[in-house]
């Protein structure tokens, strides 16, 4: 079979790029110079470049060009890619001293309770009552009142953010996210097929006045919002924004998903949006950032209405959260174990921004005091690859804005994940960032 031109200049490229030819941050050819080169058309050279980028090999920059990225850079961002050895501030998994003898005991207490054999049995797709009586009086503690028949649990966060969207959407489908949004998301709506609308950024939240135009334009399904804490920006929506973003939902029929995995560390926090409007709102959350990662236990609140959709969902995706798991979740979730784990979490994530706030000192960080991540703006002519490959070669692992950018032009920025490392490897991964990145911050 007769291989098309383009693929034949992609593969061309691609190998050049491997073998070494050009220098990462090299600028390639425009794309009228690249068409004339090689004989094709420049809607055609766009498409090598489009290509190139989605294997990681290129940076394209709309205004600036298109620039051959150091692979040990683009690695640096893959948090499976990550060296054993290296200080890896691209992924949080926030860890407590002692968290591995709280699993040792609830093993030990499951091994001397009473009906195991009910535990090697297929549950309930959205859970057994009693689980699900626990997540609802644990959101009743955030502020969240909904009862358990709303109340289904998933295999983390992540899987209830795929059942949900596998609920509201179709492919073609348009959600309203922010410019700046979760990874996880953006990998979602690509699965699929869902058109991201990016919404600009304020200095404290999305545009919501341009979430109304856009709505006025465009027929708009939902909207992917993380209203208490945002990842990657921090920011914690007011009541006033909230109540706006509502009405918006209301006037225009709206669904709005909530993403709170990382709420618990802002305390006083307004109301969810699923208490302001229990009718329209998605509420997602899980244990994985405030107990521990590997332990896959989530949930979702939903509106009654959606509920037998979503337990569809679950039912198609992985039948019901494992029974074991569940147990240790429930327990810890009705003994206090979880509420004493967020409390030390919220005082680990302050810590670990102090060192932070020392460390870079008079560059343009952008954080929440008690969170575990946070954003540096770099200069405009930065190159990020460069520095994340820098870091790299330094053992120290940091992300770009790119996993994050729902917009065409990536900002040139580092998003710093702090609840991966030791305190003390902590200050010295930050160290590093600074020597690396500090004269390009945006000041």
């Amino acid at each position: 079979m007769r291989v098309p031109k383009y693929k034949q200049v992609v593969d061309a490229f691609a190998a050049q790029i491997r073998g070494g030819r050009w220098a990462a941050g090299t600028k390639l050819p425009t794309h009228r110079r690249l068409a004339a080169d090689e004989g094709i058309a420049v809607v055609t050279a766009s498409r090598v470049y489009a290509e190139l980028e989605a294997m990681g090999l290129v940076s394209c920059e709309q205004g600036r060009g298109t620039f051959i990225r150091d692979p040990a850079g683009a690695a640096a961002v893959d948090e499976r890619s990550v060296a054993a050895d290296a200080l890896d501030l691209s992924f949080n998994h926030p860890a407590l001293p002692g968290q591995t003898g709280l699993l040792r005991q609830a093993l030990r207490d499951l091994a001397t309770a009473g009906d195991l054999d009910a535990l090697l049995r297929y549950q309930p797709h959205r859970g057994r009552p009693h689980d699900r009586a626990a997540v609802a009086r644990h959101l009743g503690r955030r502020g969240l009142d909904v009862g358990r028949e709303r109340v289904l649990i998933v295999d983390g966060a992540q899987h209830g953010l795929a059942v949900t969207a596998m609920t509201l959407f179709r492919p073609g489908d348009v959600v309203a996210v922010d410019a700046l949004t979760y990874p996880g998301f953006r990998a979602l709506a690509r699965t699929l097929g869902l058109e991201p609308a990016p919404l600009p950024i304020t200095a404290d939240g999305p545009d919501l006045a341009a979430l109304d135009r856009l709505c006025r334009r465009r027929t708009v399904r939902a909207v992917y919002a993380m209203p208490t804490l945002h990842n990657p920006l921090g920011w914690v929506l007011g009541e006033a924004q909230r109540a706006q973003l509502v009405a918006i939902a209301r006037r225009h029929g709206l669904t709005l998903i909530e993403d709170a995995s990382y709420a618990y560390l802002a305390e006083d926090a307004p109301p969810p949006l699923a208490m302001l409007a229990p009718e329209s709102t998605v509420y997602v959350s899980g244990l994985s950032k405030n107990v521990a990662t590997g332990l896959r236990f989530g949930f979702v609140a939903a509106p009654a209405a959606l509920v037998p959709s979503l337990e569809r969902a679950i039912r198609a995706t992985t039948w019901n959260t494992p029974a074991l798991t569940a147990e240790i979740a429930r327990r810890w979730l009705d003994d206090g174990t979880v509420d004493r784990l967020e409390t030390q979490k919220r005082e680990d994530a302050r810590q670990r921004q102090a060192i932070a706030a020392d460390v870079l000192a008079g560059l343009p960080v952008v954080a929440h005091p008690s969170s575990y991540f946070l954003w540096l703006p770099l200069a405009p002519d930065a190159r990020p690859d460069r520095i994340t490959a820098a870091l790299a070669r330094r053992r120290v692992a940091v992300a770009t804005a790119e996993p994050f950018a729902t917009t065409p032009t990536v900002p040139h920025a580092l998003r710093l994940a702090l609840g991966s490392v030791g305190l003390a490897e902590l200050r010295d991964a930050l160290e590093a960032v600074r020597q690396e990145a500090g004269a390009d911050a945006f000041r």
